[in-house]
């Protein structure tokens, strides 16, 4: 499989949301081996609390296909989603959902019951190792 390139790409976009001084999470929007729709965080630049990297690569892939559902895209995301993502991934009924390192102060999944769409396969672990020092660095910056 191409888990492994495609979440690549989106440590990619989560190093662009660093060197932003945003959280370093990055996500894209995969149909295929096409790229879709990419993001990164980016709720400082943009002054909007909802402009998670998820929401970014789901807005961009809806305007590419011209359609609100994704059921045949994969989202590959360095981070777990946080709550309000995971109910747009649910919306989307998006096919698959990668997910690089877990969050468990606020991600989906600490809530402990499902949250995506019944038909949405989920995958945890891919490059986790990365995404999660690239986001310790962020944060232990912050603190210095």
């Amino acid at each position: 499989m191409l888990d492994g390139y495609f979440m690549a790409e989106a440590l990619r976009l989560a190093h662009k949301a660093y060197d932003a001084g945003e959280v370093p999470v990055g996500a894209l929007v995969v149909s295929g081996e096409k790229v879709l729709g990419k993001g990164f965080n980016q709720t400082e630049l943009l002054r909007d609390v909802t402009a998670h990297a998820e929401m970014i690569a789901i807005t961009a892939a809806s305007d590419h296909l011209g359609a609100k559902y994704l059921t045949d895209c994969t989202l590959y995301v360095t981070l777990e989603p946080c709550v309000m993502c995971a109910g747009a991934l649910y919306w989307t009924q998006m096919k698959r959902v990668v997910i690089g390192a877990s969050d468990e102060k606020r991600g989906f999944t600490r809530l402990g019951k499902p949250i995506l769409h019944p038909k949405t396969q989920l995958t945890k672990g891919i490059l986790a190792a990365e995404s999660q020092e690239l986001l310790l660095k962020f944060f232990r910056q912050l603190r210095t």
